[in-house]
């Protein structure tokens, strides 16, 4: 995966990053992200939120807004040096292995507290039919016929091999390989379940894939594909790294800070 904190040069939209010591910084670009940045800036808290800049038109949190990356741990041990916050806040996607160890790692260096923001993943219930995989390479290799691809436009190459037809689905267009059947379909969540319902029906979808990203933006897919009787795999998250402090939801955060 690519290193998020080191995507581009950094840029501030959305405000400007404040000379003063910032109360918190707060690495986002979820929808927890966003409504944690609301709620301390409600409070009175100055935040600043840094975005990695890998959507073309990311949703913009309240409060000062950082885009781009830091330049990896020593760049962002750097920046907290120079700016001082009282506290980090991890709320990126739960998939966003490498800026999360890039995190833990730059905060231990710098004795800056650290806080994991991440929601639960998805729990399977009755009738649901779900495989799990490890990595995107074992998924690609755990399906056949008409699949759906809802595993973001990251990692797509590990698909490119599929045979069959292939509905990608992401909010950007990919840069990696598409596989030859495919069919891009760019749009950004929530989706409803009756519109999921639709575009399996359409398409005469096989199966689902996606990881285990867990809320509700996207988790109609899953029911949708539970009743339609369609399987779905699941790729497993990546492990958090040892002695981190982690919550499951905004007002967990909130009571932390």
């Amino acid at each position: 995966m690519t290193d998020p904190v080191a995507a581009r040069p950094s840029e501030v939209r959305g405000g400007s990053v404040r000379r003063g010591r910032p109360g918190v910084l707060l690495l986002g670009g979820t929808g927890e992200a966003r409504e944690l940045a609301a709620a301390l800036v409600a409070d009175g808290v100055d935040v600043v939120s840094s975005l990695a800049g890998r959507l073309a038109d990311p949703r913009l949190p309240d409060g000062d807004v950082r885009v781009g990356g830091f330049g990896g741990v020593e760049g962002l041990a750097a920046w907290l040096r120079e700016h001082r916050p009282g506290a980090v806040v991890d709320a990126t996607h739960p998939f966003a292995a490498g800026m999360t160890a890039n995190a833990a790692r730059a905060c231990t260096a710098t004795g800056t507290r650290l806080l994991r923001l991440q929601r639960p993943g998805w729990t399977a219930g009755p009738g649901d039919d779900w495989r799990w995989a490890d990595s995107l390479a074992d998924a690609a290799g755990m399906v056949h016929g008409t699949v759906f691809l809802t595993t973001g436009r990251q990692g797509v190459g590990a698909f490119a091999g599929l045979p069959g037809r292939v509905l990608v689905r992401c909010v950007d267009p990919p840069t990696d390989p598409l596989p030859a059947g495919a069919v891009l379909l760019l749009a950004r969540g929530p989706f409803t379940v009756d519109d999921e319902l639709a575009l399996m029906r359409e398409h005469a979808v096989d199966v689902v894939v996606t990881k285990d990203s867990g809320g509700h933006m996207t988790a109609a897919k899953l029911v949708a594909a539970r009743e339609l009787g369609i399987p779905v795999v699941l790729v497993r998250r990546p492990p958090i790294p040892d002695g981190v402090l982690v919550v499951a939801s905004v007002q967990e955060a909130l009571a932390c800070l």
